[in-house]
């Protein structure tokens, strides 16, 4: 269900109901070639989309600007800082929680984001603590990312425009993608790249880091559904809990 097409006649049952929100946050931002600047906004709709089929839950309005800091420099990347981005989904969250909702699902398609997620949600753990926060990336993928990759990670953390990120697009988002421009990205990422401050233009000049050619529709959807399910449970897993408690103040 998406919650910009409801009205606010309606909408309050609704919410009683269902109590989940599903919030895409995205990025704009280079992805090689091959990908649009809003490959992260893509992903994290799409994601949210699935997840709420499988819940029940209202897709948002896609947040599309994230914390590009490490790719600000590249043609099409637009940065917003970790404090402003930080601000913005606690007033969000805490909006949400003024409406009735009790579970808040923030489905992340850029890793950048990250920081962010984590530290707004310890913020709405202390302003709204009955306001159940997931900051979701990914989740339970890193052992079928392993059965099904061909070519080794450029990085033990993240990967971007790759053989893996590419795969995911092929399957959520195929009809943005150009095959015929993907490529083989080997970046140089120095030894202290994770303990200081550093750009990818000193590491890449594409921001494709690793083999995109090697992606493939089925690689995507293989790891997009075991993700799905774990977020899928751990949603569900918090409504069953909710249901629980308000079975108890009934009897109360």
């Amino acid at each position: 269900m998406k919650f910009e097409h409801e009205n606010s006649a309606d909408v309050m049952d609704k919410i009683r109901l269902h109590r989940t929100a599903i919030l895409p946050v995205g990025a704009v931002e280079a992805h090689g070639p091959h990908l649009p600047l809003g490959t992260d906004n893509l992903l994290a709709e799409r994601l949210a989309d699935k997840l709420a089929a499988r819940t029940g839950g209202f897709v948002l309005p896609t947040l599309p600007y994230g914390q590009v800091w490490s790719l600000r420099h590249f043609p099409g990347s637009i940065n917003v800082s970790n404090e402003a981005l930080i601000g913005l989904l606690a007033d969000i969250g805490e909006s949400l929680h003024t409406q009735g909702f009790r579970i808040l699902a923030m489905v992340n398609g850029h890793l950048g984001n990250a920081v962010a997620l984590k530290e707004a949600a310890r913020v709405l753990y202390e302003r709204v603590p009955d306001l159940k926060v997931f900051y979701f990336f990914y989740p339970g993928t890193k052992e079928v990312t392993a059965e099904v990759r061909e070519t080794p990670a450029a990085h033990g953390t993240y990967m971007h425009a790759d053989e893996i990120e590419t795969s995911y697009m092929l399957y959520l988002a195929e009809e943005h993608v150009d095959m015929d421009r993907a490529i083989d990205g080997k970046p140089h990422i120095p030894a202290d790249a994770d303990c200081t401050p550093t750009p990818w233009e000193e590491m890449t000049s594409s921001a494709v880091l690793g083999d995109a050619t090697r992606a493939s529709r089925a690689k995507g959807e293989k790891i997009i559904e075991r993700s799905l399910d774990a977020m899928a449970d751990m949603v569900l897993q918090a409504r069953r809990k909710l249901d629980f408690e308000a079975k108890g103040e009934e009897l109360c």
